[in-house]
């Protein structure tokens, strides 16, 4: 059975055209590592940009058998393309993904499909 995991992480003030330019390559010239390190991990991930009054945010899903698992795996990676990802995400982001979460992992509290 699939699961989905969700995380909401801000876009550092003054980052948002290196995000834009993070993006473009992570849909371009890095698609195929991105789709491959995916896959590899057992999970579709899906991104959002929510711009709000209080900043800009990326909303992350991750979808597939244990979503959560794959997202600690993912930052120990040690391939070109992970190193790349998770320096982009510290510098855009402000989160280390090689450290352990700053708080609780997201909990789901409703589910309309329940």
């Amino acid at each position: 059975m699939s699961q989905m995991f969700a995380i909401c992480i801000p876009i550092v003030k003054g980052k948002e055209e290196t995000f834009k330019s993070f993006i473009s390559d992570l849909n371009g010239k890095h698609k195929a590592d991105f789709k491959e390190s995916r896959k590899k991990l057992g999970v579709r991930e899906r991104t959002f940009h929510q711009v709000t009054p209080m900043g800009e945010f990326v909303v992350v899903t991750l979808e597939g058998d244990n979503p959560s698992d794959a997202f600690a795996k993912f930052a120990a990676g040690d391939d070109e393309f992970t190193k790349w990802f998770t320096g982009k995400v510290k510098d855009i982001h402000g989160v280390d993904l090689s450290a352990p979460p700053p708080g609780p992992m997201p909990e789901l509290i409703s589910d309309s499909a329940a």
